[in-house]
Order: structure tokens, then C-alpha cells, then sequence
């Protein structure tokens, strides 16, 4: 598939965390991805998504770039990116992820596409669990 002359670029994910396998613990039971390879001890792909999920292990405090003012912080923090993991059942699906220590941010919330619950992983990333109904986004007004 290509756009504008050439190839539409490759989506990978990369989340850090600072346990490795507490991570594919949480993301294997929670959400249901399974490991696809493990590169070292330190990184690891998971699939199971429509697009591969990498876990990187970063100590707490360690730079996530030179010159950094801040080093990395596993407690709940905010980014302007998170995950949406589509599911056919919220209401399993968060009982799984909660079980698997997962925080839930709020109540589920009611959309014209369908129910969403906000919640976190054990590394402060947020995501959210996203059962759609009828026809998902299509759902919603285009603006013109």
C-alpha cells in the first residue's frame, strides 16, 4: 500500500517499563497478547494486536534521552499518547485486565461508537479498553 509516491511507514509500539516480566505478565493475562520473540532479557515483542507491542526494560530514574531533566518514572503520570485496545466485551475484558493489576480510572463511560473504561497498567502508562457498537467511529458526525 502506498501514498504519495511511496510506501506508507511501518507502526511499531515501544513502551518502557522496569520489569520486564511483570510487563508480559500484565500484558499476556491482562490483555491477552502473547509473546512472539524475545531478543534479550531486556526486550521482548508481543503480538496478538494489529500492530506488535515491544517491552522495553529502562530503570526508574534512567535518562530517556541525553540531556534529559527528568529521568523515567513508573507512577501513574500522563502522555499525550496511550493505547486502545478494541474488545468485543468490556465488561470481561476489564474484569481480566483489573485482575491482572490494572487501576480503573473512572466509571465506563457511554459513546455514540460504544463503551469505554480508562484505566492504567502497573508502569503509569494509561490505555484504554474500547468495546465499539454498530459501526464504531462511523458512528459519529464528520465535521465538514
Amino acid at each position: 500500500m502506498e501514498r504519495g509516491g511511496g510506501p506508507l511507514p511501518r507502526l511499531l509500539i515501544n513502551l518502557d517499563v522496569d520489569d520486564i516480566e511483570r510487563a508480559i505478565a500484565f500484558y499476556t493475562q491482562g490483555l491477552g497478547l502473547h509473546v512472539g520473540r524475545r531478543f534479550d532479557v531486556e526486550f521482548v515483542e508481543l503480538l496478538g494486536a494489529e500492530v506488535p507491542l515491544y517491552l522495553l526494560q529502562k530503570s526508574a530514574g534512567s535518562a530517556p534521552f541525553v540531556g534529559a531533566r527528568q529521568g523515567r518514572n513508573y507512577a501513574r503520570h500522563w502522555t499525550p499518547v496511550h493505547l486502545d485496545f478494541v474488545v468485543g466485551d468490556l465488561q470481561r475484558a476489564l474484569a481480566r485486565a483489573v485482575d491482572a493489576g490494572a487501576t480503573l480510572e473512572g466509571a465506563v463511560s457511554e459513546h455514540a461508537y460504544g463503551r469505554l473504561a480508562l484505566l492504567s497498567d502497573p508502569f503509569g502508562n494509561g490505555f484504554c479498553l474500547l468495546e465499539f457498537r454498530g459501526r464504531g467511529y462511523d458512528e459519529l458526525p464528520v465535521a465538514r
